[in-house]
């Protein structure tokens, strides 16, 4: 398969003000020397607790926000040299659906400007094309033509999510970035989404980053996954292999709590003790070793690298 993205030791930090002349007194590591990549027309699924880093990895590789350090190569292109009219170019190639359908849309606009305005903005279109083409994409995605003159506000929350799907779309991209893109939706709604994601991927050849906290759908749609734990990745794996023998010790915490459905099952449930430190303050050496139950000496000191146990899966913990 060919690499579509590469993503090299990727950092964002937010500064951390205090004081009357708002002196930098320190930086949250949002994300903290994150590689990975990704291939043509695959799904890579990136999972993690509240607050772990995996949106803002999401939005650092678009440029909806600036990278602090590191790399992030699209198509032979390194997208964070890129600035006015040659970022513009490439962000039509790259695109995101956005968690909250509602937020993302522009409350004043009918559907037809919102789908359109993408097409206005990089000239891919006459007026009359235009029109057309939104409605054609409508109907793709489950809507009609006739929604084409309606507010967001008229719309359920999953047919906002299909008008932020079709946005996305509206410029013929190569990636998506999709950021907890069902986690705001009813269950039976999210199967709709998820599946109209994947037919809309083979229909037309997409590669997708999708983001959630949610184990069981990521598994649904997803090719390989990601774990981040505090703003590093800790796992990384086809799916199958994931889910079948997680290595990471806590990558094995987070399946353990993931129901199943027969209740006669019983497996072993691994509580993790104590409570997310903090992205401003963060443990040296391995990030999780003040709540593992294996930690040894080495894990309070040196960070351990994301390295190859088998083939395809990648692990950042000294036992292995």
């Amino acid at each position: 398969m060919n690499t579509l993205l590469e993503v090299k030791g990727l950092k964002k930090y937010f500064p951390i003000r205090a004081g009357l002349l708002g002196k930098t007194q320190g930086f949250v590591k949002a994300v903290d020397d994150v590689s990975f990549t990704v291939h043509e027309g695959e799904t890579l699924g990136i999972v993690g607790e509240s607050g772990c880093g995996k949106s803002t990895t999401g939005r650092s590789i678009i440029r909806l926000l600036e990278p602090t350090a590191g790399d992030v190569v699209f198509k032979g292109q390194n997208l964070t040299g890129l600035k006015g009219e040659e970022l513009r170019k490439m962000r039509r190639d790259l695109q995101i659906v956005f968690q909250d359908p509602y937020a993302s849309l522009n409350p004043r606009m009918t559907v037809g400007a919102i789908l359109e305005e993408p097409l206005k903005i990089h000239g891919l279109a006459g007026t009359t094309e235009r029109r057309q083409r939104v409605k054609d994409l409508l109907d793709i995605v489950g809507l009609t033509e006739h929604h084409y003159n309606r507010y967001p506000h008229e719309f359920s929350g999953g047919q906002r999510q299909r008008i932020g799907i079709a946005r996305a779309l509206i410029t013929k991209p190569k990636l998506i970035v999709a950021d907890e893109p069902v986690s705001a939706l009813d269950v039976s709604i999210q199967s709709q989404i998820l599946n109209l994601m994947k037919d809309l991927q083979e229909q037309f050849q997409l590669t997708y980053i999708f983001i959630s906290h949610d184990l069981s759908v990521v598994r649904h749609i997803s090719d390989r996954v990601g774990v981040m734990y505090l703003g590093r990745m800790v796992e990384l794996a086809p799916k199958h292999e994931l889910y079948d023998n997680p290595q990471h010790p806590y990558t094995q915490a987070l399946l353990s709590a993931v129901p199943h459905p027969d209740p006669r099952e019983v497996r072993e449930r691994i509580i993790l003790s104590g409570d997310v430190p903090s992205p401003a303050n963060p443990p040296t050496g391995c990030a999780f070793h003040t709540r593992c139950h294996a930690c040894m000496e080495i894990c309070k000191t040196d960070r351990p690298e994301l390295k190859q146990t088998t083939e395809g899966h990648w692990v950042a913990c000294h036992l292995y």
